[in-house]
Formats: structure tokens, C-alpha cells, sequence
């Protein structure tokens, strides 16, 4: 019987669509903005994949941090060996995290984001292997599964994976919202990995050529903007330089908006969003890949939500990386949470990777 240490941070990732970069000591202020619970639907993928599995014990705790979500996914064999607060702390994860180390599980399967990987890792150290369940709106660590798919197919093949070192790190949330990324390694899991489906630390690029890459994106945009057109701009260095091309601000870690050359709304959240592209004939979503994990949708940018993405269509996102970042990005992933329209994003997309250069570049299809 392989036994598993089963917990769920109930808030993360409440702070992506409403444009807070983060839900550390947000909580209360991603649901006035009308964020919504997301963390419990995205285990549910993940345990939906493995309930017909005999062998699999999962040791849970009680309610929304792992009760509830098992029961909803159909798991018969569960036991729940910690009682939390109703409103969950990390405090709980910790404790939690200890009782799954006194009962001896073989795995702890952990649901949220890099705050969680932290929190868990702060109790469990290397002793044990963790691997997360990609919940969060900023994930920089290399403990999560590429998807909730992907989670499951490590759990269930656990006799198929092997070990790895994988960074945990931290995110200063308040500067991030500041648009300032200060990151630092935390430490270094143990974790179960099968080939391509765990992600790896994200990599910031910062060379001269870098920019200069930039540059030369930025003036083929500009010159390829099409009048009358609503532009919405993902987060990132090469979005940032496509924004300064055109002489107006960007928010570097967030969603901007813009119209004509000029801008419509700053830092966006997806109801805002929405609100905007509602009356909109013609809506272009300008995005780049997270360097060396390769997402163009999933991570860091929730608030280009999946309704967005239909209302735009997918002919009408422009995915932009300077060749440096597409070398060392052997292949792009989305993770919209539809998986159908996932799939409606083909095999290969066209990247701008330069003044009138692109190139196509391989999607990794996700279960």
C-alpha cells in the first residue's frame, strides 16, 4: 500500500484572476474582488485520475484542506488524521505536514503554490519525497507537476519514477506586487518525477543581447498594430519593452491594457477584463513563455483566464520570446484550466522572436 500525505492550501491561487500576484495575507481582499476558491478544483483533477487505484491510501486532513475534495473526487480509501481550522493557516499546513511524518506516509501530495511548497518543506526537509499540485498564481519552484494530469500519472506510477533534486523558491510577495521579482532558494526537495511532466525554476534572462532582442520585438509590433484594436499585455520584460517602444508605462509583473497607442487600464484583473472585451470586435492578447518553463498561459497570468482567451480566439494571440529564451524553452505549455480549449491550441505556435523574425515552436500536449 503506497501511502500519501494529502493536504490543500483551500485559498491559493485566489489572488491570480483578480490581478493580486499573489494571496499570502490577501485573503480577505481577493474575495471582496470576488476571487473564488480554485485550489480545491484543481486536486479534484488530480484525485479524479486515481480513485480506481486499490492501491493508494491517502491521509488527509479534515474539510477543505483534503477531506471534502477527496470525498468529492470519489476516493474510497482515505483516513483523516488532522483536524484544522475552519479558516486554514500555514500553521495547519505545517502541523498537518507533521502528523503525515508520524503516520509514516511514502509521499506528501500537496495542492497550491510556492507559499505552500515552503510551508511543507519547512517540516518535511529531504526526508521525504513532495510533490505539489500547480494551484498558485506565481509557481517558481520545481516541485509542481506541469498539470493536475501529470500529478496523477506520478502518483499512480510511483514504481516508474525516480528521484530528483528540485529548488523551492521564495517570493517576496509585497515586492512582487510592486513589480519588483526578489526570489531566493529556500531549499532543496526531494521529488518523484517522470520525464517532462514536473516543471522546472523558472530563469530570468538579463543579457545584452537579451535586450536588445527586446528592442527589436517591441518595433515589429509596434509597426504590425492594427487600429481601433484592443491589445491586452501579459506580464514581462518583453511585453515591458513593447510598452516602452510605444512611449506609455507597464506594469511589469501584471496585465495591462491598451487601445490606439494609448492606455486603457493598468494591472488588470480578469473581471475587468471581461468588462473590457465585451463590447470589443477586435481583441489581440500579447503574451511571453515563463523562461525555461515554457507556459504561455497557467503561471503568473491568471487573469487572461480561459473566457478571455475564447472571447479573443486563439488566432489572435501573439506570443513573443527573444531567441535566448526560446533556446534554453525546449517547448511551451498551457494551462488554461479548460482542458478542451488546451487542445484547440494545436501542436505548434508562431513566436515573434524579433524584428519581422519568427519562429514556430512546439505545445506540449498535457494530459
Amino acid at each position: 500500500m503506497y501511502r500519501i500525505g494529502f493536504v490543500v492550501n483551500p485559498v491559493a491561487g485566489m489572488g491570480g484572476a483578480v490581478g493580486l500576484k499573489g494571496t499570502d495575507g490577501r485573503v480577505g481582499e481577493a474575495r471582496s474582488l470576488g476571487a473564488t476558491p480554485q485550489s480545491g478544483n484543481r486536486a479534484k483533477m488530480t484525485l479524479s485520475l486515481l480513485k480506481k487505484d486499490p492501491d493508494l491510501l491517502f491521509l488527509t486532513c479534515s474539510g477543505n484542506m483534503g477531506e471534502t475534495i477527496l470525498k468529492e473526487a470519489g476516493i474510497p480509501g482515505y483516513q483523516v488524521v488532522f483536524t484544522g481550522k475552519s479558516e486554514s493557516s500555514a500553521d495547519d499546513t505545517k502541523a498537518a505536514v507533521q502528523e503525515f511524518l508520524n503516520e509514516g506516509v511514502d509521499l506528501i501530495l500537496f495542492c497550491g503554490g510556492d507559499g505552500t511548497a515552503r510551508d511543507v518543506f519547512s517540516v518535511t526537509g529531504r526526508n521525504i519525497p513532495i510533490l505539489g499540485i500547480p494551484a498558485g498564481v506565481k509557481m517558481y519552484s520545481g516541485v509542481f507537476a506541469i498539470t493536475p494530469g501529470a500529478a496523477a500519472e506520478m502518483v499512480a506510477g510511483s514504481d516508474k519514477t525516480i528521484l530528483r533534486d528540485a529548488e523551492i523558491m521564495d517570493v517576496d510577495e509585497e515586492a512582487y506586487r510592486s513589480g519588483i521579482l526578489t526570489t531566493r532558494l529556500f531549499g532543496v526537495a526531494s521529488v518523484p518525477v517522470i520525464a517532462g511532466m514536473v516543471q522546472v525554476p523558472k530563469q530570468v534572462f538579463e543579457e545584452t543581447d537579451e535586450e536588445r532582442a527586446k528592442d527589436e520585438i517591441a518595433r515589429f509590433i509596434h509597426e504590425v498594430m492594427v487600429p481601433d484594436t484592443l491589445y491586452i499585455l501579459g506580464a514581462g520584460t518583453t511585453t515591458e519593452a513593447i510598452a516602452r517602444n510605444l512611449g506609455i508605462p507597464k506594469t511589469l509583473l501584471g496585465v495591462d491594457v491598451i487601445k490606439n497607442g494609448r492606455i486603457v487600464t493598468q494591472d488588470a484583473n480578469e473581471k475587468t477584463l471581461c468588462n473590457l472585451v465585451e463590447n470589443e470586435e477586435d481583441i489581440r492578447i500579447i503574451i511571453s513563455p515563463i523562461g525555461a518553463q515554457g507556459f504561455i498561459l497557467g503561471r503568473g497570468n491568471q487573469q487572461v483566464s480561459a473566457a478571455i482567451v475564447r472571447r479573443a480566439g486563439i488566432r489572435n494571440i501573439i506570443v513573443v520570446a527573444t531567441p535566448h529564451k526560446l533556446q534554453e524553452t525546449p517547448e511551451l505549455l498551457v494551462d488554461t484550466g479548460d482542458s478542451e480549449l488546451d487542445l484547440e491550441f494545436g501542436s505548434s505556435i508562431q513566436v515573434i522572436s524579433g524584428y519581422r523574425i519568427a519562429q514556430h515552436k512546439r505545445i506540449r500536449q498535457m494530459s
